[in-house]
């Protein structure tokens, strides 16, 4: 089963990092989010990808090339200027890295994928989240209802941070958000390819225009996931993203 994994957009909220490369490659722990969702992905056995490339799309295309060319060790020879590649541990992964315009909505971009797809079930997700959902369950929960698409419902994290407090005692602040309430749309969908006959141009947006429309004929399905889920939409996720992987503590890795 292929992955679509939406990673056009500008991410103007984050433009602290945004200014000079795409979101999907801003970084925790020296590696860009998007190779932390393809990870977690590669882990269910998921390893065919296509990206959807927009703003700054070309550094994502050098990132990847890059990551072939000088993954292992090498040997230079100086004189006659070949190199040789001792090839070292490398990801087994079939990454697609397809051009949908810088302005294109996100409908838009995965309608210009329709000749990857194949007509087969595929998955889809935002280059800016990462989940320890259990996607063999999701699958397994997509394939039981027999619908065109299921999404994952999260829990939204809480915008401020936490206090443990009881009146007349000292106060302390918890060590990560509170989950805040209701539910909300975080990606890792399971999506029917008739979902493409819905996208009308590149002006489409996928969540308005077609989710929203699945729902209301019944055709659209939610997973809940109560467990971790964080987007990186601003400097203050990203940094809470980061403490947790410099602690050892990111609940999102869950390869080895």
């Amino acid at each position: 089963m292929k992955v679509v994994i939406l990673a056009g957009g500008q991410g103007s909220r984050l433009a602290e990092e945004t200014e000079t490369r795409p979101k999907p490659m801003v970084e925790i722990g020296g590696y860009p989010i998007l190779w932390h969702i393809m990870k977690h992905y590669a882990h269910y056995g998921l390893t065919e990808f296509i990206v959807a490339l927009g703003y700054k799309g070309e550094m994502i295309k050098r990132y990847f090339v890059d990551y072939v060319t000088l993954s292992g060790n090498l040997t230079v020879d100086l004189g006659d200027g070949s190199v040789d590649r001792h090839v070292g541990e490398r990801e087994d992964w079939t990454v697609h890295l397809v051009d949908t315009g810088k302005d294109a909505q996100t409908g838009g971009r995965i309608g210009r994928l329709g000749h990857l797809l194949e007509k087969e079930t595929f998955m889809l997700t935002y280059g800016d989240g990462v989940a320890n959902i259990d996607l063999n369950e999701l699958l397994r929960f997509h394939r039981s209802h027999g619908r065109t698409a299921t999404i994952s419902a999260v829990r939204p994290p809480s915008r401020f941070g936490g206090l443990d407090f009881e009146p007349g005692r000292p106060v302390r602040f918890t060590e990560k958000p509170q989950m805040g309430e209701g539910w909300i749309n975080g990606g890792f969908m399971v999506l029917e390819p008739s979902v493409l006959d819905r996208i009308e141009s590149d002006s489409t947006n996928f969540e308005a225009d077609v989710l929203e429309r699945l729902g209301l004929e019944g055709e659209l399905m939610g997973y809940p996931h109560d467990d971790f889920w964080q987007c990186m939409d601003t400097l203050r996720e990203l940094r809470y993203l980061r403490a947790l992987w410099d602690a050892g503590k990111a609940p999102w890795v869950t390869w080895s």
